[in-house]
């Protein structure tokens, strides 16, 4: 689907790391947080708290989802095995991963081209690791940039507020 057709974030699926399809209206009621993650990158610690936000509120509802890119500095390695293998390995990841994805300029996403038209340019990721807050009803409840952990005051509140709605 074009992003200009889309009307949430249940109108977009991403092919997955270990093979088929991650269709978001899957997720349909639960709260998520999509993240556009990088493995060789200064800020590829946060997997350490995404994965620990996925084991806190999973079991209230909220998915963590992984979207590997190399879009900024060339950062993640080349095939979907790689970058398994390093988040497992390194992270003990768990939660759900795309395969290796665009996010940014003509080859982005269509997800990430709606997000930008939704939430404006400045919301658009700038580097590894921002992240987008979609709330059950497949709305974007909000944007994270990179410095924002997946430990900070305004992350844990606002996947809170989402899980109370």
């Amino acid at each position: 689907m074009a992003s200009g057709d889309a009307h949430t974030a249940y109108d977009f699926s991403f092919p997955a790391i270990d093979g088929g399809e991650i269709n978001l209206s899957d997720y349909r009621d639960k709260v998520v947080l999509l993240v556009n993650t990088a493995s060789m990158c200064g800020y590829t610690p946060q997997y350490e708290g995404l994965q620990k936000l996925w084991d806190d509120y999973r079991d209230d509802g909220l998915v963590v989802l992984g979207v590997p890119s190399g879009d900024f500095g060339g950062q993640e390695y080349g095939d979907d095995a790689a970058i398994q293998d390093f988040c497992e390995v390194n992270f003990d990841i768990d939660f759900p991963l795309t395969s290796k994805t665009g996010v940014k300029g003509p080859d982005a996403h269509p997800f990430f081209k709606w997000a930008e038209q939704t939430l404006g340019a400045d919301n658009a990721p700038q580097w590894n690791f921002h992240k987008y807050l979609i709330g059950r009803d497949g709305a974007l409840i909000n944007s994270f940039e990179t410095r924002v952990k997946p430990a900070d005051d305004e992350v844990i509140t606002a996947i809170k507020a989402g899980l109370a709605d």
